[in-house]
């Protein structure tokens, strides 16, 4: 094994330029492979945190207009959910399927006081324990509505760690906030919580109690939404069947024809995670296929060096053969050369690809850009992963097998009298 890397050596050592240049082809093609997919999966986290955080298995409903005439009455007619359909879907006849169920309700348009700092346009929204579970709610402080608070009708709130950081005057400690007293409007509430609010746009909305919103503007049973989580879904078909469930469930309570799909919305995040996945999928893989085209490039110049190798040394082929050595021997040498050469460019072309998705996350990653009035992230941690990494591996290993196999069985094949004979 000795001799066959000391031969390889000086077969390199004699053409530097000509494999330098090879391997050059080789190092950008798994450099850009590496870029690539980091900027992928960076677009793709930067979307998934920007559409905010939820629990898949969840839909969201909520009252529209009957598009068309069902049981004696009109179409264009005002579908209101109330607490009913709430505890329809808890006891009804898809119960079974319905693990969690939260309404809400909300209020808008007020300012929000602690001594003499203040937020403008805040908006209280009337919520349930279940929330914190179904929406995903990140307590950076405190502790979210629990079921005493329902029960007991506590005017209690939760603000946001953007309200809480400039209640601190910058500050980070939460939790001196605990216990203190905020005004909404006229109201006095007392902060039990800090939650992690969304960056990219203007949190304002502020969580207390359900029961606590209804009796304190004496609000009838309607709600703005119901939100709940569900379980036994795998696919996309099913996704949908149970979607027209819950449709025909509620359409039906309020006299709405039961493929009505404008008398009741539905946002099934269920299916909305099922088609991001598949998105993400089609999307990784249109990256892998751009960058191992990069890199196959770089795979056809070590086949072509290769040959031109073996066409120089045929002379040498000739007399090894005279002197006894077997095509196979002649054969491992090539390849062997050919995935050195690959792989050790490669190498050198995965490093620098993991050091620049370094960089895009230090610079691409760290700006934003403004988009619908929002500001959007433009990269999240745009960086690839063990697997991939060891993907990439593979495929060096394999290519490189391949670049020299063809050129390998030329060489084999010489004849040692012809090769004896050339120049």
């Amino acid at each position: 094994m000795h001799d066959l890397f000391i031969e390889i050596w000086e077969s390199v050592r004699r053409n530097k330029v000509r494999t330098c240049l090879t391997g050059l082809a080789v190092a950008w093609g798994i450099f850009m492979l590496i870029v690539l997919l980091g900027a992928g999966n960076g677009l793709m986290n930067a979307f998934l945190s920007d559409s905010g955080e939820f629990a898949s298995n969840t839909m969201m409903v909520g009252g529209g207009y009957t598009s068309k005439p069902y049981d004696g009455l009109k179409q264009g007619r005002r579908i209101a959910l109330t607490d009913h359909d709430a505890d329809l879907l808890k006891t009804g006849p898809l119960a079974d399927r319905i693990d969690l169920v939260s309404s809400s309700v909300s209020r808008s348009g007020y300012t929000m006081t602690y001594g003499r700092r203040y937020f403008n346009n805040v908006t209280l929204n009337g919520t349930f324990p279940g929330d914190i579970e179904m929406n995903r709610v990140k307590m950076d402080a405190g502790r979210f509505i629990n079921d005493k608070d329902i029960s007991e009708k506590r005017k209690v709130i939760i603000i946001t760690h953007l309200h809480a950081k400039n209640f601190l005057t910058g500050g980070t400690d939460y939790d001196k906030l605990l216990g203190q007293k905020v005004k909404v409007g006229n109201l006095s509430f007392t902060i039990i919580g800090v939650r992690h609010g969304m960056e990219n746009e203007d949190d304002r909305d502020l969580y207390v109690p359900y029961t606590t919103i209804k009796s304190i503007f004496g609000l009838n049973d309607e709600v703005a939404g119901i939100t709940f989580s569900f379980h036994g879904l795998t696919n996309e078909a099913e996704s949908d069947a149970f979607e027209n469930e819950v449709r025909t469930t509620l359409n039906t309570a309020h006299r709405a024809a039961p493929d009505d799909r404008r008398a009741v919305w539905i946002w099934n995040r269920f299916k909305q995670n099922l088609q991001m996945n598949k998105g993400r999928s089609i999307l990784l893989t249109a990256l892998w296929i751009i960058g191992l085209f990069t890199l196959v490039s770089g795979i056809v110049g070590v086949s072509n060096i290769m040959l031109i190798t073996v066409k120089e040394r045929t002379h040498e082929f000739g007399i090894r053969k005279a002197l006894g050595a077997r095509p196979g021997s002649i054969l491992k040498l090539i390849v062997t050369e050919s995935v050195l050469i690959t792989a050790f460019f490669g190498y050198v072309g995965m490093l620098l690809g993991m050091i620049a998705c370094q960089i895009l996350d230090m610079t691409v990653g760290q700006s934003r850009m403004e988009m619908f009035g929002q500001s959007i992230k433009m990269l999240d941690n745009p960086t690839v992963g063990l697997g991939t990494a060891i993907g990439a591996t593979v495929v060096l290993i394999v290519a490189g097998t391949i670049a020299g196999i063809f050129p390998a069985m030329q060489a084999a094949k010489v004849k040692p009298i012809e090769a004896l004979r050339a120049e």
